[in-house]
């Protein structure tokens, strides 16, 4: 069965090994045709340590992220991301005037983190979120599970191939 375990934080790393993570953004906020029109983007704003710890410890250049749009109806996985850039401070944390403004983080004592992504690939159709919840094979996804509204959250390989599945694509190529 998909994700037969998940630990808090991130997914053990190997040699070489990717790691796979679910990202959601608002499509009203920064859609995956945006990150497909800037070709990269630095992905700032996040305000939970949990989210911050798994930018900041665990997300490495060449890991692959479903892009999800959240706060949409209906919920959904549209794309396929790639981290460009391991975890640096999250420099809209100084910034006054950003609505990400934290007066206790600075360029000295930097209290967020964010790492750039990459578009790889949309999918051929959208994978709602109810249809991640029907399908069997990913009942053990965080996202699913009751109670769980991190914005970064890992995925484990197979729930990540069955996702692409769902959404007409494959690992290969990736």
């Amino acid at each position: 069965m998909c994700g037969e375990q998940y630990i808090k934080e991130a997914p053990p790393r190997g040699l070489s090994m990717v790691n796979y993570w679910l990202m959601k953004s608002e499509p009203d906020v920064y859609p995956y045709s945006q990150l497909v029109a800037d070709g990269s983007t630095h992905w700032d704003g996040v305000r939970n340590y949990q989210a911050r710890n798994m930018m900041r410890d665990a997300m490495k250049i060449g890991d692959l992220v479903l892009y999800y749009h959240s706060n949409h109806k209906p919920p959904h996985v549209v794309g396929v991301a790639r981290v460009a850039k391991e975890g640096y401070p999250d420099h809209t944390s100084w910034d006054s005037s950003s609505k990400y403004f934290d007066p206790k983080s600075s360029p000295e004592n930097p209290r967020w983190f964010m790492v750039d992504l990459e578009p790889v690939m949309e999918l051929a159709h959208i994978v709602p979120l109810q249809d991640i919840r029907d399908n069997p094979a990913c009942a053990e996804m965080l996202l699913i599970r009751r109670g769980q509204r991190l914005s970064i959250q890992p995925v484990e390989l197979a729930d990540f191939s069955t996702v692409l599945s769902m959404g007409g694509s494959t690992m290969e190529g990736l």
